[in-house]
């Protein structure tokens, strides 16, 4: 469960991040947005040293399925953009193989 928590936090934390430099360079928000951008992703590469995996490149692999789960969220709530059946199906599809990876049996 703790695993859990700490995927959507790094997506949440890599999300607004990267949001920040979108809305600077496609917005026309003020640079200064920059300085809680960088650390909001200073804080996704931190939480994702806490995931409970014995390689990188798999927990960075299921991280990939939560996080794609959790921008079709954030362009519903944040961004205002109602996702299709499309968004909805691509994400549940990737939470699927996000699921196989972090916990198939080894």
């Amino acid at each position: 469960m703790r695993t859990a928590f700490v995927f959507i936090g790094a997506a949440m934390a890599e999300i607004i991040g990267c949001f920040a430099f979108w809305a600077w360079l496609r917005l026309g928000k003020p640079a200064w947005i920059l300085i809680p951008g960088i650390a909001s992703l200073l804080l996704f590469a931190y939480l994702l040293t806490l995931v409970e995996s014995e390689a990188a490149g798999r927990a960075y692999a299921t991280y990939g399925g939560i996080y794609i789960a959790m921008s079709v969220l954030w362009l519903w709530l944040a961004e205002g953009f109602r996702p299709d059946r499309w968004d909805i199906a691509g994400a549940a599809i990737c939470l699927v193989g996000a699921a196989v990876i972090i916990a198939g049996p080894r």
